[in-house]
């Protein structure tokens, strides 16, 4: 059960960071999606780091440096490297090579340097769930192929991987408010030079410091705590195929929220990501202990 719970908290994580794409929409013009990168990691790391400070959770102690180290790096790549993969190949095609490639690029690290090689439920799962992004992908009236741009989102995507199989030996040993909290203030300061490179003035305007506000507190501060937390029971190559429900929210806002209409293969793919997603949820189910007197029988 604990399994499960676990397995909804990053499901959960992952329809917080569904919200994205929807929050840059009602963005204002002038605001760069790399500086909404930058920007949403300076809040989120702001608030995480506020919240374990008056929680008082906060401890220096037996902190693995490399880890810590590692785990901000592939988080602060993973921005400019997503966000670029974004504008030079477009949202639709970015966002499935990064979301797609990374439950892959999370099996493979996982199979090369736990020596765990990922069961047949997973592999289904993901294979599904990769499908019905594509699926998703097809929808676009036109879709443009950048090669640069497509190398960039599977730098993303390993970055992601990278995070996520990082992240899970620092939760096991350190609450998950104080990894999330560290790491995104390290990620922070990392990218901190971007805010330098581009115009802000679009995050004092009540629009846009209602957008930063939630990318980074909802979107990234607690969506980011959910998913630590969830790490702590469910391999990092399972957690990272079910945040592909991110690319599922998504697309279900845009139909519900911004008014765009999805192809009849593009609600197949939907229906292919709620399998994909509801398999590897169904698998982890508890199975039923015989009772003594079934033993007896």
């Amino acid at each position: 059960m604990q399994k499960q719970s676990s397995m909804l908290l990053i499901l959960l994580a992952a329809m917080l960071w569904g919200t994205t794409g929807t929050s840059q929409a009602f963005a204002p013009e002038t605001a760069h999606p790399i500086a909404i990168g930058a920007v949403r990691l300076a809040v989120g790391g702001f608030f995480l780091l506020c919240l374990v400070l008056l929680t008082g959770k906060l401890t220096l102690k037996n902190w693995p440096l490399s880890t810590i180290f590692l785990a901000s790096l592939s988080m602060a790549a993973y921005q400019p490297l997503f966000f670029s993969a974004v504008l030079m190949t477009g949202v639709a095609v970015g966002t499935v090579v990064a979301i797609g490639s990374a439950p892959i690029f999370s099996g493979l690290i996982e199979w090369l340097v736990l020596r765990n090689r990922p069961g047949t439920i997973w592999w289904l799962s993901t294979s599904l769930s990769i499908t019905g992004c594509l699926l998703l992908v097809m929808n676009q009236a036109t879709v443009s192929v950048n090669p640069l741009g497509i190398l960039l989102a599977l730098g993303a995507g390993l970055s992601f991987a990278v995070y996520t199989f990082v992240s899970r030996d620092l939760v096991k040993t350190h609450p998950p408010l104080s990894v999330v909290a560290v790491v995104f203030t390290l990620s922070a300061l990392l990218l901190s030079p971007l805010l330098f490179l581009f115009d802000l003035s679009w995050v004092f305007s009540l629009r846009g410091a209602g957008i930063s506000l939630h990318l980074g507190v909802l979107a990234t501060g607690l969506a980011y705590l959910l998913f630590a937390r969830g790490l702590a029971h469910v391999s990092s190559s399972t957690a990272v195929t079910l945040s592909l429900g991110e690319p599922l929210t998504a697309a279900l806002l845009g139909v519900f929220v911004l008014g765009e209409t999805l192809s009849l293969l593009s609600w197949g793919g939907i229906l292919l990501l709620f399998c994909g997603i509801g398999l590897l949820i169904w698998s982890s189910r508890p199975t039923r202990q015989p009772d003594i007197f079934e033993l007896a029988k």
